[in-house]
């Protein structure tokens, strides 16, 4: 099975502390490298947690608040000096699109690649990008400013070939394709072999949610229902419950509701106040809702 990592480049909130690094992680998922939000000093996570840079190609934006998207001109610029000839795919809120085209000429000169932006209406749950073997989709929240979170999903793919039954049958390896796609194998004499005694089942699809800052929404188990890791903001606990509500933010146990409900598979909490010096008490709070919760830290890596 190909790899399906999540590596938490930033865990905090808008202030930044000397715990913390503000929202962003990568996503390694079927060869390719997705950014989700890029806040304030992404690139120097990126180089702690060893992706290469070269292979980044897609950045997804949650909103347009800083503690989620300062640091992607920064990345820009370092990738134009690092010589990058590929091109960057950007997908945020439609606002950022002539923002970050000034940006660019501002800030940047003679970039050998170019930044193609996508832009994402956040009000609607549908694709915003796939290929032959992932889609990501948006996923509409609630916040001050236009937000939506992120599903990332991979597409089915064929079953496995058995290789031993393939050997005792003698089936040439140019018929791997048409067995994969579902064909029987006749033998000389006329006997045939079943599709289903050459293939072993595909790997069942992966899938992630990051779900970024919003208020509670019980009508996201509908949309994320059944993924195997969900990504919750939980920037506060209970005792901080009518700030979330000022500020459209979620506790940690209303994170934890929301992956009860959807049936996922596992919980990652993040997006944490500054407030809070320990977290685990966002942990114990979740746990009395959901059980198979964790938090994340800086250069945290997760299978999907």
């Amino acid at each position: 099975m190909e790899p399906f990592r999540v590596h938490i480049l930033g865990c905090g909130s808008a202030l930044p502390t000397l715990r913390h690094h503000a929202s962003s992680q990568v996503v390694e998922v079927r060869d390719k490298v997705l950014m989700l939000d890029c806040a304030e000093g992404t690139q120097m996570q990126l180089r702690k947690c060893h992706v290469r840079f070269t292979k980044l190609s897609h950045v997804f934006i949650t909103h347009l608040h800083g503690d989620h998207c300062f640091g992607l001109i920064g990345m820009i610029s370092t990738f134009g000096l690092l010589g990058r000839t590929a091109r960057l795919h950007v997908h945020a809120p439609e606002a950022l699109g002539a923002e970050l085209d000034r940006q660019i000429r501002f800030f940047t000169h003679d970039l050998d690649f170019e930044v193609v932006f996508h832009p994402v209406d956040t009000t609607v749950h549908g694709v915003v990008y796939e290929d032959r073997s992932v889609e990501v989709l948006s996923v509409p929240l609630e916040h001050r400013v236009p937000c939506c979170g992120y599903l990332i999903r991979e597409k089915a793919t064929l079953p496995h070939i058995r290789p031993d039954v393939m050997s005792v049958y003698q089936i040439p390896r140019s018929q791997l394709m048409n067995i994969k796609n579902g064909a029987d194998w006749t033998l000389p004499d006329g006997e045939v072999i079943p599709n289903a005694r050459l293939v072993k089942p595909a790997d069942p699809p992966r899938s992630y949610a990051y779900i970024s800052d919003t208020r509670y929404l019980p009508r996201l188990k509908d949309l994320i229902k059944g993924v195997n890791t969900l990504y919750h903001e939980s920037t506060y606990g209970d005792d901080r419950l009518l700030q979330s509500e000022k500020y459209c933010h979620s506790t940690s146990r209303q994170a934890a509701m929301v992956a009860r409900e959807a049936e996922v598979g596992r919980l990652l909490l993040g997006h944490y106040s500054s407030r809070y010096d320990d977290e685990q008490v966002l942990l114990s709070q979740a746990k009395e809702e959901f059980d198979n919760v964790f938090l994340t830290n800086e250069m945290d890596v997760f299978d999907v």
